[in-house]
């Protein structure tokens, strides 16, 4: 059987039960793909038979050769980056259709991907209009760190984080679906509390798409002042001149759909464990990369914006990164102008004239 035969909320979560027996399909697959292709066999049985967690492990390793090649041979390395907002979203729409095809409950896996749905499209959306998707946009820091490191190791860094790591951490951000898929042969009625969960994962696409909006708003109100010097009509000049977003979301946190992006994932975990009265699981392996990750990539860009604005340190120092640290709104230091005594000024005329 592809998917184990569990008695237990618990068993669901195992490991040992429900992860490391299918181990050998991973590497017994492409055999049988091409035995199955050669022979004119069924594909669809194949996929059935197959673990589901195991098929769409296999699906991102194959996916991350694919980003290899394009971006070595494109020298454009956001490959990986144009498929972010989708692939957690079919992986998930995988295990779903895998249980239909399974004849196993998905009333939980059909909850996972509708929030997920919602998710795809205004992450898409935003990277669309962004021109995330034009011919030869690659995200800027590659550019920064292709120029801090010889060219030897950002290839080696290609080969590894960039196609692999990330394109298997997007499967792993849809695994803990796979413990959900598990826990319907338990529990298969579809209660409150997974009402609840998909309930807060869209609380949190929306605050995405509200911070979208505002600094959407704010870079195009500053692109329309930077060109024609006219203040649209809900903004301050004063904010226009600082170069950055303080207000609405961004008043209470540095990145507030950051925030909420790392929420949703580490939430879907956070169901998987409620399911199984489990307090953590190997499911927690990808969302809790996926912190490490922002980390890393949220300094890397605030060490890039703090260099072009001179008053982002001030906004650093008094607003959170992620979690709001305060109630208030932020507003611009007042700095009292430096007095120059006379005598001052006589002692550096003496120093230069002696």
């Amino acid at each position: 059987m592809a998917i184990p035969t569990l008695k237990t909320l618990e068993d669901c979560a195992s490991y040992n039960l429900t992860v490391e027996p299918y181990l050998p399909q991973l590497y017994e697959l492409p055999q049988k793909l091409v035995d199955v292709i050669s022979n004119r066999g069924s594909l669809l049985d194949l996929y059935v038979n197959t673990n589901p967690l195991i098929f769409g492990f296999a699906v991102s390793i194959f996916l991350g050769a694919v980003f290899l090649v394009a971006a070595e041979v494109n020298r454009n390395y956001s490959q990986v980056d144009r498929f972010w907002s989708l692939l957690p979203t079919l992986y998930i729409a995988h295990f779903a259709v895998w249980a239909r095809l399974a004849g196993v409950h998905h009333y939980r896996v059909d909850g996972a991907l509708f929030f997920s749905t919602a998710w795809s499209i205004r992450l898409t959306f935003n990277y669309w209009r962004k021109g995330g998707y034009d011919i030869g946009v690659e995200d800027y820091r590659w550019e920064i760190i292709r120029a801090k490191i010889p060219k030897w190791l950002f290839h080696i860094f290609n080969w590894t984080f960039i196609s692999f790591i990330q394109s298997m951490l997007l499967f792993a951000l849809a695994a803990p679906v796979y413990i959900i898929l598990l826990v319907n042969q338990v529990e298969p009625n579809f209660g409150w509390e997974d009402l609840s969960y998909v309930v807060l994962e869209l609380a949190f696409v929306g605050i995405e798409i509200v911070a979208d909006q505002q600094q959407w708003d704010f870079q195009q109100a500053k692109a329309q002042y930077q060109k024609t010097a006219k203040v649209l009509k809900g903004f301050k000049q004063v904010d226009l001149d600082r170069g950055f977003i303080t207000s609405g979301l961004w008043a209470f946190s540095r990145h507030p759909n950051f925030a909420a992006e790392q929420s949703i994932w580490l939430f879907l975990y956070q169901w998987s464990c409620y399911a199984t009265l489990n307090l953590y699981s190997w499911a927690g392996v990808g969302p809790s990369f996926l912190v490490l990750l922002f980390q890393g990539s949220t300094w890397l860009t605030e060490a890039i914006t703090a260099g072009k604005y001179p008053e982002y340190k001030d906004y650093q120092k008094a607003v959170g990164m992620f979690v709001p640290t305060t109630t208030e709104d932020y507003k611009t230091p007042v700095r009292e102008p430096k007095i120059i005594r006379t005598s001052e000024l006589d002692k550096k005329y003496n120093k230069k004239t002696s």
